[in-house]
Protein backbone atom coordinates (compact mmCIF):
# COMPACT_ATOMS: atom_id res chain seq x y z
CA UNK A 1 0.00 0.00 0.00
CA UNK A 2 2.70 2.01 0.63
CA UNK A 3 4.22 1.77 -2.51
CA UNK A 4 1.01 2.56 -4.19
CA UNK A 5 0.53 5.82 -2.38
CA UNK A 6 4.56 6.86 -3.31
CA UNK A 7 3.78 5.80 -6.56
CA UNK A 8 0.73 7.63 -6.86
CA UNK A 9 2.51 11.07 -5.32
CA UNK A 10 5.43 10.60 -7.93
CA UNK A 11 3.29 10.77 -10.74
CA UNK A 12 1.26 13.50 -9.43
CA UNK A 13 4.35 15.30 -9.28
CA UNK A 14 5.72 14.84 -12.15
CA UNK A 15 2.61 15.96 -13.97
CA UNK A 16 1.89 18.88 -12.27
CA UNK A 17 5.46 20.51 -12.83
CA UNK A 18 5.41 19.05 -16.70
CA UNK A 19 2.03 21.51 -17.06
CA UNK A 20 4.04 24.20 -15.28
CA UNK A 21 4.89 26.77 -17.60
CA UNK A 22 8.47 27.09 -18.31
CA UNK A 23 10.03 30.66 -18.18
CA UNK A 24 11.95 30.72 -21.48
CA UNK A 25 9.55 29.28 -22.96
CA UNK A 26 7.24 32.61 -21.97
CA UNK A 27 10.08 34.84 -23.08
CA UNK A 28 9.91 33.40 -26.79
CA UNK A 29 7.14 36.68 -27.08
CA UNK A 30 10.57 39.77 -26.20
CA UNK A 31 11.06 41.55 -28.81
CA UNK A 32 9.92 43.81 -31.72
CA UNK A 33 6.89 43.60 -33.69
CA UNK A 34 5.08 45.01 -36.43
CA UNK A 35 1.30 45.76 -36.33
CA UNK A 36 -0.74 44.21 -39.17
CA UNK A 37 -1.38 47.16 -40.29
CA UNK A 38 2.66 48.10 -40.69
CA UNK A 39 1.96 51.36 -38.96
CA UNK A 40 3.79 51.04 -35.58
CA UNK A 41 6.52 48.75 -33.89
CA UNK A 42 5.73 47.88 -30.08
CA UNK A 43 8.10 46.56 -28.03
CA UNK A 44 7.54 43.29 -25.75
CA UNK A 45 9.22 43.04 -22.30
CA UNK A 46 8.67 41.33 -19.46
CA UNK A 47 8.27 43.41 -15.84
CA UNK A 48 8.01 41.89 -12.48
CA UNK A 49 8.36 38.12 -12.19
CA UNK A 50 5.90 36.84 -14.77
CA UNK A 51 4.36 39.85 -16.49
CA UNK A 52 4.54 40.95 -19.99
CA UNK A 53 3.82 44.45 -21.56
CA UNK A 54 4.65 46.81 -24.76
CA UNK A 55 5.09 49.61 -26.06
CA UNK A 56 5.33 51.67 -29.03
CA UNK A 57 8.67 52.47 -30.18
CA UNK A 58 8.77 53.05 -33.79
CA UNK A 59 5.56 55.23 -35.80
CA UNK A 60 5.46 54.99 -39.83
CA UNK A 61 4.12 58.43 -39.91
CA UNK A 62 5.29 60.14 -36.03
CA UNK A 63 4.57 63.55 -37.17
CA UNK A 64 1.00 64.96 -38.77
CA UNK A 65 0.33 66.45 -41.81
CA UNK A 66 1.56 70.20 -40.35
CA UNK A 67 4.46 68.62 -38.72
CA UNK A 68 3.69 68.14 -35.47
CA UNK A 69 4.36 64.93 -33.88
CA UNK A 70 1.46 62.99 -33.02
CA UNK A 71 -0.01 62.99 -29.57
CA UNK A 72 -2.74 60.82 -27.88
CA UNK A 73 -5.70 63.21 -28.45
CA UNK A 74 -7.94 60.60 -28.44
CA UNK A 75 -7.45 59.33 -24.93
CA UNK A 76 -10.55 59.82 -22.79
CA UNK A 77 -8.10 60.86 -20.05
CA UNK A 78 -7.79 64.48 -21.12
CA UNK A 79 -4.69 64.83 -18.72
CA UNK A 80 -3.06 61.93 -20.88
CA UNK A 81 -3.82 63.49 -24.23
CA UNK A 82 -0.49 65.36 -24.38
CA UNK A 83 1.15 62.66 -24.33
CA UNK A 84 3.17 61.80 -27.56
CA UNK A 85 1.74 58.22 -29.13
CA UNK A 86 5.59 57.36 -29.58
CA UNK A 87 6.79 55.55 -26.25
CA UNK A 88 3.28 54.88 -25.14
CA UNK A 89 2.49 52.02 -23.07
CA UNK A 90 0.04 50.16 -24.82
CA UNK A 91 0.18 46.50 -23.75
CA UNK A 92 -0.12 45.78 -20.16
CA UNK A 93 -0.57 43.23 -17.13
CA UNK A 94 -0.39 39.80 -19.83
CA UNK A 95 1.02 36.69 -18.20
CA UNK A 96 2.01 33.52 -19.80
CA UNK A 97 -0.17 30.88 -19.14
CA UNK A 98 1.44 28.12 -21.56
CA UNK A 99 0.39 26.96 -24.99
CA UNK A 100 2.26 29.77 -26.65
CA UNK A 101 -0.46 32.09 -25.22
CA UNK A 102 -0.24 35.02 -22.94
CA UNK A 103 -3.41 36.19 -21.14
CA UNK A 104 -4.98 38.89 -18.65
CA UNK A 105 -3.76 41.76 -20.44
CA UNK A 106 -4.90 44.66 -21.85
CA UNK A 107 -4.24 46.82 -25.32
CA UNK A 108 -4.74 50.34 -25.90
CA UNK A 109 -5.37 51.68 -29.23
CA UNK A 110 -4.29 55.11 -29.97
CA UNK A 111 -6.28 55.72 -32.78
CA UNK A 112 -9.76 55.37 -30.99
CA UNK A 113 -8.87 56.27 -27.62
CA UNK A 114 -10.61 52.70 -26.41
CA UNK A 115 -8.67 49.71 -24.00
CA UNK A 116 -9.69 46.16 -24.73
CA UNK A 117 -8.93 43.19 -22.63
CA UNK A 118 -6.77 41.47 -24.98
CA UNK A 119 -5.28 37.54 -25.57
CA UNK A 120 -1.92 36.79 -27.49
CA UNK A 121 -0.74 33.69 -29.01
CA UNK A 122 2.56 32.96 -30.80
CA UNK A 123 1.58 31.16 -33.77
CA UNK A 124 5.39 30.67 -34.51
CA UNK A 125 8.12 32.21 -33.37
CA UNK A 126 7.74 35.15 -36.17
CA UNK A 127 4.31 35.63 -35.80
CA UNK A 128 1.97 36.91 -33.23
CA UNK A 129 -1.97 36.69 -33.14
CA UNK A 130 -2.79 39.91 -30.97
CA UNK A 131 -6.76 39.33 -30.22
CA UNK A 132 -8.55 42.39 -28.73
CA UNK A 133 -11.82 41.65 -27.10
CA UNK A 134 -14.78 44.06 -25.92
CA UNK A 135 -16.59 41.70 -22.89
CA UNK A 136 -16.23 37.86 -24.38
CA UNK A 137 -12.86 36.81 -27.01
CA UNK A 138 -15.53 36.30 -29.35
CA UNK A 139 -16.66 39.74 -29.59
CA UNK A 140 -13.44 40.75 -30.89
CA UNK A 141 -10.77 41.43 -34.14
CA UNK A 142 -7.13 39.46 -33.67
CA UNK A 143 -4.11 40.93 -35.75
CA UNK A 144 -1.76 39.12 -36.86
CA UNK A 145 1.63 41.09 -35.91
CA UNK A 146 5.48 40.00 -37.61
CA UNK A 147 8.84 39.81 -35.48
CA UNK A 148 11.38 42.22 -36.45
CA UNK A 149 14.83 41.40 -36.39
CA UNK A 150 16.93 44.32 -34.42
Amino acid sequence: MKKLTLFSFIIFTVSVFSQTPSVAEGDKILGTWLTGSGNAHIKITKYGESKYGGKIVWLKDPKRADGTIKNDDKNPDKAKQANTIMGLNNLLGFTYSGNKSYEGGSIYDPENGKTYKCVMTLDDDNTLKVRGYVGIQMLGRTDLWKRVTE
